[in-house]
């Protein structure tokens, strides 16, 4: 089981407009947030953006998070978009990785692989 993913990110008030509108459509909501960090979840923060220091530069592999169904996956890519994401993988059924799997990919203003799948 994973606690929570921290995610070094360029600008932190335009990662949070970005994850506040990729969130929302799934339930998830702002858990905890200070100058330099903010962090997104049902009830605690399991996804935290942290802004600028003297880490490396962003690099990740892909995050997924999981959604209630079908139709939250396609209003989280789309949500996701609007606020600036690129696509990635429209949402779409991916028989390569199972016969019920159902997700959508998109690349988040730095540039992390973000999927988002029907749970």
């Amino acid at each position: 089981m994973i606690d929570h993913v921290l995610l070094h990110v360029a600008d932190l008030d335009r990662s949070g407009a970005f994850y506040d509108a990729f969130l929302r459509p799934i339930g998830w909501r702002r858990c905890s947030e200070s100058t330099h960090r903010i962090g997104w979840g049902l009830v605690d923060a399991v996804l935290i953006v942290q802004g600028p220091s003297d880490s490396p530069a962003p690099d990740f592999g892909h995050l997924c998070i999981a959604a209630r169904g079908v139709v939250a996956v396609r209003a989280a890519w789309e949500s996701a978009i609007e606020a600036g994401a690129l696509d990635d993988g429209p949402p779409a059924q991916r028989p390569e990785l199972g016969p019920s799997y159902y997700s959508a990919f998109l690349l988040d203003p730095d540039g992390y692989r973000i999927e988002v799948r029907s749970a």
